[in-house]
């Protein structure tokens, strides 16, 4: 087993779905089930971080936001914090679209020279809500931008040794142009439903 844990974000406020972006459905699992079974093959353990309860609807064990109102970087600070694995995929819930074969290629760049694996998406955007992390660096890295109030993942990415994995090298795996819908708009949850429905 390798010496990685998986947290599904879920700590966002769903203004503009009007409801709990955790809790969505596709077909019979939600997205976060999705999510966390393109997980288990490299995880050892997988948790939420942000629920407002110990365990959610479908067993998944919460670790609490240790601050308040931080935002992603306040996650993935939780995420580091809770865990005690060389390593951490930090994944948002409103990604159900990833694969198994996308965090097995993330992985294959993970080793001694970085401390991060972070994809660029299509439109040339970086995701660090579906990215590797080394737990103890970006910890004690993250714990400076926090005292100083910092809020963002490209702050905390600018000051470690961060692996950028450019589109083309995802390109060729199986939906990799779906990789990285955003599931945040009722429009956006009837599109990912639909493109689900047509997968074998």
């Amino acid at each position: 087993m390798l010496d990685v844990e998986g947290f599904i974000l879920v700590g966002g406020a769903s203004s503009r779905m009007g409801s709990d972006k955790a809790q969505l459905s596709f077909g019979a699992p939600t997205g976060v089930e999705r999510i966390a079974g393109s997980l288990h093959s490299l995880a050892q353990r997988v948790r939420i971080v942000g629920s407002h309860d110990e365990f959610d609807a479908s067993g998944f064990e919460n670790v609490p936001d240790l601050l308040e109102r931080w935002g992603a970087l306040g996650g993935i600070h939780s995420a580091l914090e809770a865990s005690r694995a060389k390593w951490i995929i930090v994944v948002a819930c409103d990604l159900p679209l990833v694969t198994e074969a996308l965090f097995a290629r993330l992985w294959d760049f993970a080793g001694d020279s970085f401390d991060a694996v972070v994809p660029i998406q299509a439109d040339g955007r970086p995701q660090p809500l579906c990215a590797i992390y080394r737990r103890v660096t970006c910890s004690t890295e993250l714990a400076k931008l926090i005292a100083v109030g910092e809020h963002t993942p490209r702050a905390l990415l600018a000051q470690i040794r961060t692996r950028w994995v450019e589109f083309r090298e995802l390109s060729e795996l199986t939906g990799a142009e779906l990789f990285f819908l955003n599931v945040n708009t009722p429009d956006d949850y009837e599109l990912a439903r639909k493109i689900l429905k047509q997968q074998p």
